[in-house]
């Protein structure tokens, strides 16, 4: 397969679009009312799980780091937007943290500080991704799969039992 034209697959084309519609509603969650707000995350939230488990296989093409184009203002704006929708509703039980594994305590988590960082991640990529710069799109593709595996998909996946427990 010829590498550059990775980013211009199908799969990894929807990828791009479930992210950079997560990252608007996540910019424009405070201003919405907190239902429609759960809502759209309980319908977008396993679309992106999905558009990302079914991206192809691609490697690394440039040397260095990702620029990051989040700042700790953006990452706060949208955990706190969250959160205020949330309220207290934002913390909950979670089970499947590395602390859990050394302690009998209880371990909580936080939606907004799950789906800030996933925020994070997508953003970064999608800011790659509009340089239209094929080796840095196919390598912020890459990076933002890796940081799935290796950590924002399973806070994807507790942030979103934790919405439907709340929705139910």
């Amino acid at each position: 397969m010829n590498e550059t034209h990775y980013v211009y697959q199908q799969p990894t084309l929807d990828f791009v679009t479930a992210a950079a519609q997560t990252c608007l509603l996540m910019e424009h969650a405070g201003e919405m009312e907190r239902e429609e707000m759960q809502e759209q995350l309980l319908r977008l939230l396993p679309l992106l799980y999905l558009r990302t488990r079914m991206l192809g296989e691609t490697e690394l093409l440039m040397d260095g780091e990702m620029q990051q184009f989040v700042q700790e203002e953006d990452y706060n704006f949208v955990r706190l937007g969250i959160q205020q929708q949330l309220g207290s509703d934002d913390t909950y039980l979670s089970v499947l943290t590395d602390n859990s594994l050394y302690t009998d305590e209880p371990c909580t988590a936080s939606i907004s500080e799950d789906l800030a960082d996933i925020y994070q991640e997508l953003k970064n990529m999608a800011a790659s991704f509009q340089s239209g710069q094929e080796e840095v799109m196919n390598d912020a593709v890459y990076e933002c799969r890796r940081e799935f595996e290796e950590s924002w998909g399973q806070k994807l996946v507790n942030a979103l039992a934790a919405l439907h427990a709340l929705k139910g």
